[in-house]
């Protein structure tokens, strides 16, 4: 890609989380924007501001060079120094003044963008600064769509319908055979610190299903009496289970006749059974796996799946290949407002036709979140590295609220194993005897 390519490039990423960050912040009044929805969230606000102190930061002061917009507000958009629920009560900008600061610090930005070689010290090469703020402020674009998930009042979110199943897929699962693979990425320009280096790592065959678990096979495991079964749950999810009082996903609510409905967006209907389940924890995707005799597969297993060619033996960057997702690959980028039908994106099978393992749904895995042999903070510890060994389980592929800059078959996501305000579901794996 030439220069000017890859300035066009970084330009549309940029422009696109902005105009999202501001389609999510300029729908509710600023009472709303405020106020906090959930102790587990931020109010709005704060995220919206704290997209424009990341861009400050690094693209106007680092990358830049520049004097500082604000220098004054630092702390307050530090993540690290505040919880969210004590976010709040701190002497935030109001929306207007959020608003004016993250279009004054984007001004600058671009300036910094047409100056830059985009080549040279690592934090410019290829772009990475520009990308990585992007891929940040899309994740709190993602953050802040799960707020509005959590908001109550009349709906105010919009979006097409998602498509039909235009493939039919037999709820089954495939034998993912055995042996080395490439996991992760040494030469991906965009990929974080946490998806480095490129290192092989030894799979032992297995099988996994060949689509998420859907709301209708959810169903199944709540009729069995999934939530009262304590030979279901590990001693923690047990627990848990017990002192949050979990009886089904969250947002599921039964009607009069014992129907199941779910709230999306302000918008109650009724369950449909073809869908990915979404809103579940890591300890209910457990208990399921275990009720349908299976398991959650390890971060490996799922990258295997989802990125291994058996006609080459190499990793693709994405199940259908290495081009960029489209509308036809991936439910992505808030084109929709929930998970589609399994079946929805035949272009985006693997090679082993393993469906929708990118988009829909973020999908719990077994494993920690634990650094790959030879990893590097950069290039700052806090994106990653504090996290790591912590409480964490990681998810992968992505959901029908990422944006495409910021999902790819290396991506990692992590999140404590209680979350469910989170875009997450699941799918099993098992062993195999070979």
């Amino acid at each position: 890609m030439t220069t000017d390519a890859l300035r066009d490039e970084l330009a549309t990423v940029l422009a696109r989380a902005r105009d999202r960050s501001l389609a999510l912040t300029e729908c509710v009044d600023e009472g709303e924007l405020v106020a906090q929805h959930s102790p587990l969230m931020s109010p709005l606000v704060w995220d919206l501001a704290h997209i424009g102190n990341q861009e400050e930061l690094w693209l106007v002061r680092d990358v830049g060079g520049r004097e500082p917009v604000r220098r004054d507000i630092d702390e307050l958009y530090d993540a690290f120094k505040h919880a969210r629920a004590d976010r709040p009560a701190l002497p935030l900008l109001n929306p207007t003044q959020a608003r004016g600061y993250v279009a004054q610090v984007r001004e600058k930005a671009w300036d910094v963008l047409d100056r830059s070689p985009l080549r040279g010290r690592p934090l410019e090469h290829e772009g990475f600064a520009f990308a990585m703020i992007a891929q940040h402020e899309q994740q709190h674009d993602e953050t802040m769509l799960a707020t509005h998930q959590l908001r109550s009042g009349a709906p105010i979110l919009a979006a097409s319908p998602v498509p039909v199943a235009s493939d039919a897929v037999i709820l089954d699962e495939v034998v993912v055979p055995g042996g080395a693979f490439t996991m992760g990425t040494s030469t991906d320009p965009w990929a974080l610190d946490n998806e480095r280096p490129a290192h092989r790592v030894d799979v032992p065959a297995f099988a996994l299903d060949t689509a998420p678990v859907t709301n209708g096979q959810y169903v199944a495991f709540l009729d069995d009496g999934g939530y009262e079964r304590r030979d279901l749950w590990s001693e923690r999810g047990w627990r848990h289970r017990q002192s949050a009082e979990l009886v089904a996903p969250q947002f599921w609510e039964r009607d009069g006749t014992g129907d199941w409905w779910h709230r999306v967006f302000g918008v109650l209907s009724p369950l449909p059974p073809d869908r990915p389940v979404v809103h579940v924890s890591y300890f209910e995707a457990e208990a399921y796996a275990r009720w349908a005799g299976k398991r959650l597969p390890t971060e490996a297993e799922w990258e295997k799946a989802a990125r291994w060619d058996p006609r080459t033996g190499e990793s693709r960057r994405f199940p259908w290949g290495d081009e960029e997702p489209t509308a036809t690959h991936a439910n992505l980028g808030q084109r929709h407002l929930e998970p589609a039908p399994v079946g929805a994106y035949p272009s985006g099978r693997s090679p082993l036709c393993v469906h929708q393992l990118i988009g829909d749904v973020w999908e719990w895995t077994a494993s920690d979140f634990l650094p790959y042999p030879g990893f590097s903070a950069f290039p700052y510890r806090e994106y990653s590295e504090v996290f790591l060994g912590g409480d964490y389980k990681v998810l992968r592929g992505g959901s029908f609220g990422t944006d495409p800059v910021a999902c790819r078959g290396t991506f990692r996501n992590w999140d404590h194993p209680v979350r469910r305000q989170i875009f997450a579901g699941f799918r099993c794996a098992r062993d195999v005897d070979v």
